[in-house]
């Protein structure tokens, strides 16, 4: 894995105001190293969330000697979203009104701002007063305890998985070394390496730049990127004839069409949803129907209560019982 140094001089700091980017980058590699995100609200402390926690970043004071809190202004907020964007805001109106931008490296900007609301439609974002730059790290081997889990042996397949937990749990890392794992293959769990395709709807899983992914996904990897999930998945298996599809957030009533349709193509499946437990999944519109049809198999409910990326249960819903259970875990996302 990449130091986050190394991530944040080649993919983050371009698009800061150099002053904040020579702030950040003046803390220590052990601080560097917890950062999982980057947060820009306008008159408020320049933050840094270090896993379960967050410091805010601090300037010396050349009058008092002390060093005080870094404030941002709405000069930066402004600079640093001119320079995601590329001094073309135009050209990213659709990803604006969704409320985020995807920079280089696949790290997802959240914005925040004035809405401009028509016909009681978010038609855009303006006058942004927060962004959360959210690192995205590529980290091999962080799938190693749910891999075993989700391999039907018996059929020489994958069983079709959806990783549920809230917000900065590990889902995107983890699907990623699942994908990485499953290309490559694995002789100790009779595995060999799968075709998979990827629909990759917001730019994160993959990281794309022009379309090639800068992350390490394995040698059997076909990538859509910044494609819809419903119109993408129909695509690659009418296209690329994969093994397995891959995709993020199931939320919509097309991306639980399009997971029904594959899976009634015979292929598997590999998805995450924002959810905290698999009882509330029940409650979300659209995805529990899924759940309810017992469309999956194996549901991986993570936390971050020992990190980003921990595994609190495995559960089969063939069985209806918990493979696996968290007693003691560790981090393996952060």
């Amino acid at each position: 894995m990449k130091s986050i140094r190394v991530i944040l001089n080649r993919d983050i700091c371009p698009v800061l105001p150099s002053h904040i980017a020579n702030l950040i980058m003046s803390l220590s590699d052990n601080t560097l190293n917890k950062v999982t995100e980057i947060r820009i609200r306008s008159n408020q402390p320049l933050l840094l969330i270090l896993d379960n926690r967050d410091i805010m970043v601090t300037i010396s004071n050349p009058t008092s000697g002390k060093s005080e809190n870094y404030y941002c202004s709405s000069e930066d907020l402004a600079r640093t979203f001119q320079l995601i964007c590329k001094n073309s805001v135009y050209a990213f109106e659709e990803e604006v009104r969704q409320g985020y931008l995807t920079i280089n490296g696949g790290h997802r900007v959240g914005l925040a701002g004035q809405a401009t609301v028509f016909d009681g439609t978010i038609n855009t974002l303006k006058n942004i007063s927060s962004l959360n730059i959210r690192i995205a790290k590529a980290i091999p081997g962080c799938a190693d305890k749910v891999l075993p889990f989700i391999i039907d042996t018996r059929n020489q397949r994958v069983f079709n998985t959806l990783l549920i937990s809230p917000p900065r749990c590990g889902k995107t890392t983890i699907l990623r070394d699942l994908i990485r794992q499953l290309s490559i293959g694995n002789p100790n769990l009779g595995i060999t390496g799968a075709q998979i395709g990827i629909v990759d709807e917001r730019s994160e899983i993959a990281a794309c730049k022009n379309g090639i992914p800068s992350i390490d996904l394995g040698p059997r990897v076909d990538v859509l990127d910044a494609c819809p999930k419903a119109s993408g998945m129909l695509m690659l298996i009418r296209s690329m004839a994969p093994d397995i599809v891959a995709t993020d957030e199931l939320g919509r009533l097309e991306d639980v069409t399009a997971i029904r349709e594959a899976l009634q193509a015979g292929v598997s499946v590999l998805a995450t949803a924002h959810s905290q437990t698999l009882q509330d999944l029940n409650e979300r519109p659209y995805v529990n129907e899924l759940v309810k049809q017992n469309f999956f198999q194996r549901y991986v409910i993570l936390s971050k209560r020992f990190g980003p990326g921990t595994v609190e249960e495995i559960f089969d819903s063939c069985q209806s019982k918990a493979l696996y259970t968290c007693q003691n875990e560790v981090k393996v996302c952060g």
